[in-house]
């Protein structure tokens, strides 16, 4: 029964998320409320007092389907990043997103460009649509621009960029996107992938919405599972011109955004404290790990999210000690990196509980 799948889907690897802390528990036999869990670039504050309270007022109306065309999401949306409501997409999640995305440009004989150690749902995006994927060799564990620019070919359709990049939290700097944007083709999609943009400081952040008004090609994804606490609701959205909005919206499934998500996500955007609480707590748990890295004289990269990338000689080895007391991190081999762990920022404790397992590790 296989070969009734194209040859292009059977060779895709799928895309491993990180170990639940359930998981876990089941196969070591661990308490669930001891584990502390940072391979998944999560809220560790959860979700926001805001979006809480929505999501209990809109649960008395789940025996209805959600808005389709989430009317009161993308009004919050447009009102907040000043677009029109007709050049936003939802999606169930950013990764959604980026499927329409795929789904609506991309075909057997087309090339999408992206970074090797991008994030790996770009390959499998462009596999899943029988097209051929461009890996560009990385520059500092990060996107090199202009070798990425040079890939591109007559059949290239999309070129896929995340900043910050996950899973290296390597940053490209605004004027060598603007520069990207100004000498790629002007029939190439480009793909502004900027799930953890919220963590960036204002100097350091990216004019990438009004960037639209010039680039009528670029797509800015955002995502409201990072900073905003919602992952476990799956919500995401696309910026892009109306005539980009509409091919996504041809491919979009009915209700791919639940009621719940979109109540969530309406309040979330309201909740600028909490916002800002997490971008504090973010900062000073980068700062705590970090420190212990450069005390234990462990490389790592810089990184601009919320997460941070280590490099630890055996990871596998590593990364199963740190299963075997409690600690989820997440091993990189699927991205090319078998020497290294990307550690999620979290709580001052859970990140003290890490720092003292991987001590361990070190004199053991």
């Amino acid at each position: 029964m296989l070969t009734l799948a194209p040859e292009y889907i059977r060779a895709i690897a799928p895309y491993q998320p990180g170990k639940p802390v359930a998981e876990l528990a089941r196969e070591m036999g661990l308490d669930p409320a001891q584990i502390v869990k940072l391979a998944s670039n999560e809220n560790p504050l959860g979700m926001g007092p805001k979006a809480r309270a929505a999501v209990e007022q809109a649960i008395a109306d789940l025996a209805r389907y959600p808005d389709g065309n989430g009317f009161e999401l993308k009004a919050k949306i447009a009102e907040k990043y000043h677009v029109a409501s007709e050049q936003i997409v939802l999606g169930n999640g950013s990764n959604d997103v980026l499927e329409l995305i795929s789904h609506a440009f991309l075909q057997a004989g087309d090339t999408a460009v992206y970074s090797e150690y991008a994030f790996a749902v770009y390959p499998l995006a462009t596999q899943a649509m029988g097209a051929t994927g461009l890996c560009v060799k990385a520059l500092d564990y990060g996107h090199d621009l202009d070798a990425m620019r040079a890939a591109i070919l007559p059949s290239t359709k999309i070129v896929w960029i995340a900043n910050p990049n996950n899973p290296t939290g390597t940053l490209a700097r605004p004027g060598d996107l603007i520069e990207f944007l100004e000498l790629c083709p002007s029939h190439v999609l480009v793909v502004l992938d900027e799930a953890y943009t919220e963590f960036l400081p204002a100097a350091k952040r990216s004019d990438s919405i009004e960037w639209l008004k010039k680039f009528p090609n670029l797509i800015v994804v955002r995502t409201f599972s990072k900073a905003f606490g919602l992952a476990g609701l799956r919500v995401g959205f696309a910026l892009a011109s109306p005539e980009i909005i509409d091919m996504l919206n041809r491919v979009r499934q009915a209700f791919n955004v639940n009621s719940l998500a979109q109540a969530a996500a309406t309040a979330a955007l309201d909740d600028e404290a909490f916002l800002q609480e997490s971008v504090r707590i973010n900062n000073q748990g980068m700062q705590q790990i970090t420190a212990a890295f450069r005390q234990m004289d462990i490389s790592f990269i810089e990184s601009a999210g919320n997460f941070v990338t280590f490099h630890c000689g055996d990871a596998r080895m590593l990364n199963q000690f740190m299963l075997e007391r409690g600690v989820i991190v997440r091993p990189l081999a699927g991205y090319g990196m078998p020497n290294s762990l990307r550690v999620s920022i979290g709580l001052p404790a859970e990140n003290a509980r890490f720092i003292e397992v991987l001590q361990q590790a070190m004199n053991d």
